[in-house]
């Protein structure tokens, strides 16, 4: 009995101690170097709800987890060692059967890395899906609020990136993602700075579903649009809904750009003649894809006072708090 009271004590003591420290390291190695031997594991182990921030930090190696940061973890701060060696990886697709449930997955439950809680910051490490037969297969789905994803790889081909959920907010600073068909797409409020963004076919970057009440969609700041060899028609974006809202500011374009620039989605029963409510524009395109004279006539070139409210704390502010990336 006794020792079970000091166990009791000792535990309560740690407890106290870890909700009065407002920065908690764990580290993640495969040799069981560190804390845990999983990311799962680390965070697992964190407090739910907070309330200080946690860094997990993770050694380099190839992680095949089908990772879930659930919306009750805050706070949270992912840092690979090495982006290109710091990989979570997985290779779920639409139509497949999961070997735990049985069930079929979805586009939607496909995803290499779920991200459900606010306030979850990546830093340098690759997500990544390795399918890509056929059919969409996420590697990182975001439904949090105030995400940020810095010096990572998002790779995949088609739907790499799901930007979830009416009212999330994302930041992708200096990232690399490529993709196949709609590969960037979702409700979500997002701006993407100095980011590569790569297409691996001939098809669409973004497909927006931006809500009718949400002002802006996508917002991509300095990026850079390349290609696969070979690859020479690809779209700015489409419409997956019926306002999708997509910016481009000061971005170079490659010559993978088709002219006309946007797609409206024709032949979509559900949402027809998107071309009517759906926001695309640009400012100072270049590069060999910035054909502002050919784009659809229902898409925009920005002038410089348009472009003025376009500031991550306008993109930002939000319906109850603002909120700007890394201040």
């Amino acid at each position: 009995m006794k020792i079970l009271v000091n166990i009791f004590a000792f535990l309560l003591v740690v407890q106290c101690a870890t909700a009065k420290d407002p920065y908690l390291k764990l580290t993640v190695a495969q040799d069981g170097s560190g804390d845990f031997r999983t990311i799962q594991e680390a965070i697992n182990s964190t407090r739910d709800l907070g309330p200080g921030e946690v860094e997990i930090f993770i050694k380099n190696g190839t992680y095949q987890e089908k990772l879930v940061i659930p919306s009750w973890k805050h706070q949270l701060t992912l840092i690979g060692e090495n982006k290109e060696n710091t990989i979570i990886t997985g290779n779920d697709y639409s139509g497949k059967i999961d070997a735990v449930t049985g069930k079929e997955l979805s586009t939607f439950t496909s995803s290499t890395v779920l991200v459900q809680g606010d306030d979850i910051h990546f830093r340098n490490l690759s997500v990544q899906n390795t399918w890509c037969n056929r059919g969409q297969a996420v590697a990182l789905h975001v439904e949090g609020d105030r995400f940020i994803a810095e010096n990572c790889n998002l790779l995949g081909c088609q739907d790499t990136l799901y930007t979830a959920t009416e009212g999330s907010r994302q930041y992708y600073k200096n990232c690399y993602i490529e993709g196949t068909t709609d590969f960037i797409f979702g409700e979500a409020t997002c701006v993407f700075e100095d980011c590569t963004i790569k297409s691996l076919a001939n098809s669409y970057v973004t497909a927006a579903a931006t809500p009718q009440n949400q002002e802006f969609g996508y917002v991509f700041f300095n990026c850079n649009l390349i290609a696969k060899d070979g690859i020479d028609k690809v779209y700015l974006g489409r419409p997956w809904r019926s306002y999708a809202k997509t910016v481009f500011i000061n971005s170079t374009l490659g010559d993978h750009i088709v002219e006309k620039g946007w797609d409206p989605w024709t032949g979509d029963k559900m949402f027809p003649q998107k071309e009517k409510t759906t926001y695309y524009a640009e400012y100072n395109s270049k590069g060999e894809g910035a054909s502002p004279n050919t784009r659809v006539s229902w898409s925009h070139q920005l002038n410089k006072k348009e472009v003025k409210k376009y500031t991550l704390k306008n993109i930002f502010s939000g319906n109850y708090n603002s909120w700007i990336p890394n201040n």
